[in-house]
């Protein structure tokens, strides 16, 4: 008789991950999708506050987490967060100044590039020459967006900055895949957050957004948990150098 396949476990216990903008939104929900499926989480954010509000929710949830705060533009302190070894590392910090490419402002431009892609390039090889030094496997992951593979209104910069993301990984998992560092990214659609209501409130952009998101809806943070857990998981362990789009059918056209 032959021996049946069996699906590859995406059971985290025992792993260290390390999440970056975890106090609140996606990287909030990133944290707990990681610690529900095992994993002692590291939440790392710049609001001290509100980090360690959304740390102590994830305890009394019953999770293992504890609080980093971490300001990811500031290099050596990053260089310095991996001291620690981290077999998951999710980069869901990030920022967005949006405005018609016309009036971009040289301050708004590299205040994004700083933190979206400066930021998230050396907190990716940190991440990898500690995995690397130390013979580990691992996976990174980075939250990008769907404005990683599209145009969109009024965000030049954004789309800029995530376009760059997405050519990052390809080269980095190039280099690092006979390591056995894997790193990827996610590409969320819109997403119902506190930081993006704003958005949602306006009628115009509303109605933009629900005529391209070819699903009834916008997206939500929990449309984003299960990815985060199979890309850290033994589940994806062929999977490096690509996007998952979450983006409702935004890309298919």
């Amino acid at each position: 008789m032959s021996t049946l396949p069996r699906t590859p476990s995406l059971d985290l216990t025992g792993k260290r991950a390390l999440v970056t903008g975890a106090s609140s939104g996606i990287g909030l929900g990133c944290a707990v999708a990681l610690a529900e499926a095992g994993a002692h989480v590291v939440c790392a954010a710049r609001r001290a506050d509100a980090l360690n509000d959304a740390v102590a929710a994830v305890q009394d949830a019953g999770f293992s987490a504890e609080a980093m705060q971490l300001d990811q533009t500031d290099i050596p302190a990053v260089y310095a967060a991996f001291e620690a070894l981290y077999d998951v590392v999710v980069n869901s910090a990030g920022l967005a100044r949006h405005s018609a490419a016309l009036d971009t402002a040289p301050q708004d431009y590299d205040a994004v590039f700083d933190i979206n892609v400066k930021g998230a390039y050396f907190l990716s090889t940190s991440a990898a020459r500690a995995l690397i030094k130390a013979n580990k496997p691992g996976s990174i992951i980075h939250i990008s967006s769907q404005m990683g593979h599209v145009g969109g209104i009024d965000r030049a910069v954004y789309c800029a900055t995530k376009h760059a993301v997405e050519g990052m990984v390809k080269a980095m998992a190039i280099e690092w895949g006979k390591s056995g560092v894997r790193i990827n990214t996610i590409c969320p659609t819109f997403i119902r957050t506190p930081l993006t209501e704003q958005t949602f409130n306006d009628p115009e952009r509303y109605a933009w957004i629900m005529d391209k998101i070819k699903l009834p809806r916008v997206g939500e943070v929990s449309d984003i948990m299960g990815a985060v857990q199979f890309l850290a998981s033994d589940a994806s362990a062929m999977v490096t150098g690509t996007s998952m789009l979450i983006d409702g059918g935004w890309t298919a056209d």
